[in-house]
């Protein structure tokens, strides 16, 4: 056999052995340790990269698609919290089933041949109802929690015991031949360690052995925890890991970091803000050029939906949908891709970067090069320009380098750059609702009117103001303070003033709607201020408390307060405070106590047609639907509706607050997630409670999917990473010369149009583009042929396939935009 094609037939059988080794330590696991470069897994170091997908914020018939989609992006393990409130919602009765199946999550990762890391905590905070602490726990004579405080320990650590023993009752620890690689004990403890005083390191120490004497047979770890006991590892969250990590607290731990924020998470009446990829990138290449990073997650990968009353405080619904996969599980680029890019070009060089020896020198005022050298000559280079503004070029090993602001180019084999952190290469796409079905017609609708209690009615009194999130016991959001007091004849109109600690407030006078008021996520407090007509005599307020979830952070989480603090009449110059007058409470409206949100309970109570009382709040709106026909996700319209909660078959889909607008004028969220699995094909049951006064008529059902693909690439795009090769040895590397726009449709789909092709100097970006002083006639031509009717398609960007140059000497980038159908 020639030698040529000697040397490549070794090259793929030693590929193929490398992708079997893989698969089977995946599948069998095997020992799991660390040094200082790296988690040790069968006796090799490996570089990871991890995503977040939580399992109760999608479905079990969505985890499939979801872990696939990760690992096509270059994605090693799925992370996930264990939700303790949720698993153990009433002390001692535990619930594994449905979205809460924990362990078919697990079996799922690891069919997919994807490692696991189980971020036990149970504290978890992660924007979580009672940041995963179950509210049974408040009424726990004696408990601190979070603190060396033996009624919590207790708790915490049969919690914890029950998980691990569920994890190794089904083989799920790598040492027993399963997936999970690395667990999490507490979380970011030490936000909050110093305001325990005496009681925090003993229990920073404690936690610690308590989880590593459970003996799992893989490392722990903690999360911004500098002080983490041996032999438990200290990891980073944050945005910038590269910049702000200290490194690991012993020498023999390597760097690693847990949550690597994709975005920021969104809260009721506040702007999104979102992550570029560009800057997520960096920080990657930063963390593992500088720190010798060699584990990084992503927090989130797929945020999904806090459905139910799981979000914290102001949180939405709808969490982390700038995720490289959405809210829905569709791929969100150039996030998405931009990433696997990354992936890709590291793992080229990972051999070098987890067993070389690092040196790092100057290369400028701002610039800097990170440099990893094998003694068998293999080498991997990061040349840094940390100049936020200006473009600069570098020598490098007595090679120039063109270093574009702000960024990070990798050269696998120190020759060549093979990515650059601010080129993207991949595509953008753009998700568009399609609406199917509307609910315009009065006849379509049934309605229920909730009551509004008055004292004498109410199971529960007391002569004070009761806090609310006690009284309730996380069991509802609405907590009814019901008061009456006789009043004398006034000549002016007298005011009610209510101060509160909770996040929104009702009032009604004498079984009259009356105002409304609410706080804020960066406000803690509130008051309704409001003139009421009272009657002379008798009166009767009742006053609707609502939480929009319950806190998820903070020391003494425990003593946190709620609910109404202070409720005064002012009658012209007199002002009389009821708040040790005696009260009457009701938790709950009772449309949530008879279910009528099921189609079992919506049999309790009467329902009439549509407006029989007016518009008005505190109503229930129910109508049936057909599920829209294919497999796109399943979106409902609630931009005509204020403030409630909506079910589906029983199933809630979430809080919404539409009326909530943020500081631009629009509404958080209007479009909210049925995934499919809570439909049926015909008949779904809508109810939807609304606070406010919204109009049910203008609700719609739609569903979402990718219509839009755009790529952008220059002269200086590094080629897709896909044609880089690199020799046996290491020392040569062979890779295509010539950047693609590459566009990929969604599996169900084609390209059907391509609506902007420009080869030349086309202005703007995929956000927005024209044609510019150069362009080349035969752009569209050339797209058209390579892309129509194909669900993927890649066009070169060279002179070859445009032809004739319609600016010699002019830098030319390539933009083209299509659409999917």
């Amino acid at each position: 056999m020639p030698r040529k094609e000697a040397l490549e037939m070794r090259s793929r059988l030693l590929l193929w052995f490398a992708v079997l080794s893989a698969a089977v330590a995946v599948v069998c696991g095997g020992s799991v340790t660390y040094d200082g470069r790296s988690l040790i897994i069968n006796g090799q170091r490996r570089l990871l990269f991890s995503g977040s997908i939580h399992y109760p914020r999608s479905t079990p018939e969505m985890w499939p698609s979801l872990i696939s989609k990760a690992k096509e992006g270059g994605i090693d393990v799925i992370e996930t919290y264990a939700f303790w409130n949720q698993h153990e919602p009433k002390q001692g009765q535990y619930d594994f089933s449905g979205r809460l199946d924990i362990v078919k999550f697990f079996k799922e990762v690891q069919a997919q041949g994807l490692y696991a890391c189980l971020r036990i905590g149970p504290f978890i905070e992660s924007e979580w109802n009672y940041g995963g602490l179950p509210f049974w726990l408040h009424d726990v004579p004696g408990i601190i929690y979070r603190s060396d405080n033996e009624p919590f320990k207790f708790y915490m650590q049969n919690f914890t015991t029950k998980i691990v023993n569920l994890m190794k009752s089904e083989n799920l620890y790598a040492s027993q031949g399963g997936p999970i690689i690395l667990s999490q004990i507490e979380n970011e403890y030490k936000n909050v360690e110093a305001a325990f005083h005496e009681k925090g390191p003993p229990y920073v120490r404690w936690a610690a052995k308590m989880a590593v004497d459970l003996q799992t047979g893989v490392p722990w770890v903690m999360c911004k925890q500098d002080d983490a006991p041996d032999p438990v590892i200290n990891a980073c969250n944050g945005m910038k890991c590269g910049e702000t990590f200290a490194g690991p607290n012993k020498p023999n731990k390597p760097a690693i970091w847990t949550e690597n924020w994709t975005s920021v998470y969104e809260v009721y009446g506040e702007d999104k803000r979102g992550r570029a990829a560009e800057d997520l990138a960096f920080q990657v290449a930063l963390f593992i050029a500088k720190k010798n990073g060699s584990f990084i997650n992503y927090y989130m990968y797929h945020g999904g939906t806090n459905f139910g009353r799981t979000s914290s405080s102001y949180v939405l619904t709808a969490y982390y949908d700038q995720a490289p996969l959405d809210e829905y599980g569709l791929i969100r680029q150039p996030k998405w891709g931009h990433l696997k890019e990354l992936h890709a070009v590291i793992k080229l060089c990972s051999d070098t970067l987890l067993h070389g020896v690092q040196y790092n020198y100057s290369l400028g005022q701002l610039q800097e090069a990170y440099l990893f050298k094998r003694p068998s000559g293999q080498c991997a280079a990061f040349l840094v320009n940390n100049d936020k503004r200006r473009n600069v070029t570098v020598l490098f090993q007595n090679t120039n380098y063109e270093l574009a602001a702000n960024s990070i180019s990798i050269l696998p084999d120190c020759k060549k750059i093979a990515f650059n952190t601010a080129k993207v290469s991949t595509q953008f796409n753009t998700r568009s609702v399609q609406t199917r079905a509307t609910f315009g017609s009065t006849k379509q609708w049934s309605e229920y009117r909730e009551g509004i209690p008055s004292f004498g009615g109410t199971p529960l009194k007391a002569s004070m103001l009761l806090e609310h999130m006690g009284t309730t016991k996380d069991a509802s959001d609405y907590l009814w303070y019901t008061l009456r007091f006789i009043q004398n004849s006034s000549n002016a109109q007298p005011v009610l003033r209510v101060d509160s600690l909770a996040h929104v407030l009702h009032a009604f006078v004498n079984g009259k709607y009356i105002a409304s008021a609410h706080g804020s996520h960066q406000n803690g407090s509130f008051s309704l201020v409001n003139k009421v007509p009272l009657n002379s005599g008798l009166n009767r307020i009742s006053l609707l408390s609502v939480m929009v979830g319950l806190p998820d952070a903070g020391p003494y989480l425990e003593h946190k307060v709620a609910g109404i603090r202070r409720v005064e009449i002012q009658d012209g110059g007199d002002s009389k405070d009821f708040s040790k007058h005696p009260w009457g409470y009701q938790v709950g409206l009772m449309g949530e106590k008879s279910q009528i949100y099921t189609s079992p309970g919506s049999q309790k109570v009467q329902w009439h047609g549509l407006g029989s009382h007016g518009r008005g709040p505190l109503t229930w709106y129910k109508t049936l639907f057909d599920a829209p026909p294919g497999n796109d996700p399943v979106v409902l319209f609630f931009g005509s509706m204020g403030k409630g909660e909506a079910w589906v078959n029983g199933q809630s889909i979430g809080r919404y607050w539409v009326s909530y607008l943020t500081p631009s004028g629009e509404p958080s969220q209007t479009w909210y997630n049925v995934p499919r699995a809570f439909l049926n094909p015909k008949g779904n049951l809508l109810v939807v409670q609304e606070e406010e006064s919204g109009d049910p008529l203008k609700i719609s059902i739609g569903t979402v999917s990718v219509t839009n693909v755009c790529g952008h690439v220059t002269d200086s795009h590094p080629p897709p990473i896909i044609s880089w090769t690199t020799s046996d040895d290491g020392n040569e590397s062979h890779h295509g010369k010539i950047p693609k726009v590459q566009l990929r449709c969604p599996p169900s789909s084609n390209i059907s149009k391509i609506t902007f092709a420009s080869f030349g100097t086309p202005v703007g970006g995929c956000e927005s583009y024209a044609i510019g002083s150069c362009h080349s006639p035969n752009s569209l031509a050339v797209a058209e042929k390579a892309c129509l009717g194909k669900n993927m398609c890649s066009i070169p960007h060279s002179l070859k396939s445009f032809g004739d140059d319609p600016c010699p000497g002019t830098p030319k980038a390539l933009l083209v935009a299509a659409q999917c159908k």
